[in-house]
């Protein structure tokens, strides 16, 4: 967890933007709407910059100009086609750039559905790396296709830079739009009635996105959603000093009026102070979201020291505890511990009528058939997806047969630990089963802030370690621990 998160203390609106959403992220009532201020600090381009040189080829100053569709027009009407517009698109956003945290974080979000009007492929690819199997919407044809497997749709609803002849980009693609691409209009329309939307990275100031919210209040009135827009409160006293203070003013009189306006169609502003602050308020909103799922990472070729009869009964007494006391259990099943922690949780959902296994317990395989020198790869995405879907980590064991089958740790296990605490999420360590385990345990004692970050932990830890403590104290130390990460991430909201 980084510096700016740990010293990230929502504000009481931005908590209960977090409670919020997140009850919609988790009711599956939730899709994001990503605008070009996302792809910004990536090191793409905004609209102004460019039309730069084009408006200079037509003695125009684009700081001057606020329709751009307009000047895009200008040039296409100058020129006698888009053809030089178009290079100017691959140019801009044909090219590789690095992933940002607000790209990263909201790939690991549990949302289906994802809007956006950006050209580049930052958002693709940033969730291709996270493991997450993306339909891509260009096209009309193509919204009535649909990916088998697929576990998120984007709707480029303005093109992309693969298609740059289709990009929606001249105020005749606007008016336009209805006639060539009608259904992306519909289809918004429907999530705007049905959905809670994020927007992120967004002005306000595309005026097909308006038009369609002034459609959506028409038809509905007063009974719209509540939907959501990040953005920053402009600052009363600019910083580097380059603009006067009535300069300054008139920043934040626009845009506390533009806040005002977009409440018409159900939109509340959630401010931020800075930049810098959107990252961590979307990190605690996915710790919010993520805190009641659990993930035992755990392997044992060897049951030593605890043997095999009471390493399986442990397993399956934490597996059955952490349904009982309401977390979710999020598993890549494997023979085992991973086996006995499933059967333990599954009892305890039959020994509730209320409980519906599907919403309790996540079992994703690891990938089979997978080619030797891409397994690595496969098998660390694949543990990266599992591991941003829950609240904390609980490790068990970990050890494997190496070569000449010794054991040796299972770096399988250690990846994991890895992997949650790049994400900050909680480690609780059953020191006491060894190996990975006993490892994880004794660096968290020496550093419980980077394992247990905010948790009070020292005697929970200590039962942990303790080779006489029995199952019963070490599920009640295990759910004692994840209890408190739970509090602290719904603080959060």
């Amino acid at each position: 967890m980084s510096a700016s998160e740990l010293g990230f203390l929502p504000s009481r609106d931005q908590r209960r933007f977090i409670t919020n959403f997140g009850a919609k992220v988790l009711n599956g009532e939730a899709a994001l709407f990503v605008g070009a201020g996302a792809s910004r600090s990536a090191g793409f381009v905004d609209w102004k910059a460019l039309l730069r040189s084009i408006a200079e080829e037509l003695d125009l100053d684009v700081d001057k100009e606020h329709d751009l569709l307009a000047l895009a027009q200008y040039h296409v009407n100058s020129v006698g086609g888009r053809g030089e517009l178009n290079q100017q698109l691959i140019d801009a956003f044909a090219r590789d750039a690095t992933r940002t945290d607000v790209h990263e974080i909201m790939a690991r979000l549990p949302i289906d559905t994802v809007w956006t009007t950006n050209y580049d492929q930052l958002l693709e690819r940033t969730y291709e790396a996270a493991g997450r199997c993306i339909e891509i919407k260009l096209s009309i044809q193509n919204l009535a296709q649909a990916r088998r497997g697929r576990d998120v749709t984007l709707y480029k609803m303005h093109g992309c830079v693969t298609q740059p002849h289709d990009a929606v980009l001249t105020k005749q693609d606007y008016e336009l739009y209805d006639a060539t691409r009608r259904l992306f209009t519909d289809s918004l329309k429907g999530d705007f009635i049905e959905m809670t939307l994020l927007f992120v990275g967004f002005s306000f100031t595309d005026p097909n996105v308006e038009r369609i919210l002034a459609k959506v209040r028409e038809q509905l009135g007063q009974n719209q959603r509540t939907h959501y827009w990040i953005t920053r409160r402009p600052p009363k006293v600019c910083p580097k000093g380059v603009r006067s203070n009535a300069d300054m003013e008139y920043d934040v009189r626009k845009a506390e009026l533009q806040s005002a306006d977009i409440e018409r169609y159900g939109i509340q502003t959630v401010w931020v102070a800075e930049y810098a602050d959107i990252p961590p308020l979307l990190k605690a909103l996915e710790t919010f979201v993520t805190r009641g799922g659990v993930f035992v990472a755990g392997a044992a070729m060897d049951p030593a020291p605890l043997g095999s009869e009471r390493l399986n009964e442990l397993s399956r007494a934490l597996g059955h505890s952490i349904i009982g006391q309401g977390f979710n259990l999020v598993s890549g099943f494997g023979i085992g511990i991973a086996e006995r922690t499933i059967l333990g949780a599954f009892h305890a959902i039959y020994e509730n009528a209320m409980a519906q296994p599907a919403d309790r317990v996540l079992i994703r395989p690891f990938p089979g058939h997978v080619p030797a020198s891409a397994r690595a790869n496969a098998f660390r995405r694949h543990r990266e997806d599992l591991i941003s879907r829950v609240g904390a980590l609980v490790v068990l064991a970990g050890n494997k047969a190496g070569p000449d089958d010794k054991m040796v740790l299972s770096t399988g296990v250690e990846e994991e630990v890895e992997i949650a605490l790049s994400l900050g999420k909680p480690i609780i360590p059953v020191g006491m089963s060894g190996h990975v385990a006993q490892s994880a345990w004794t660096a968290a004692n020496a550093d419980p802030d980077r394992y247990l970050p905010g948790i009070e932990c020292k005697s929970e830890l200590t039962i942990l370690g303790n080779a006489d403590s029995t199952n019963e104290q070490i599920v009640d130390a295990v759910i004692t621990l994840l209890q408190r990460a739970e509090r602290i991430a719904s603080t959060k909201g």
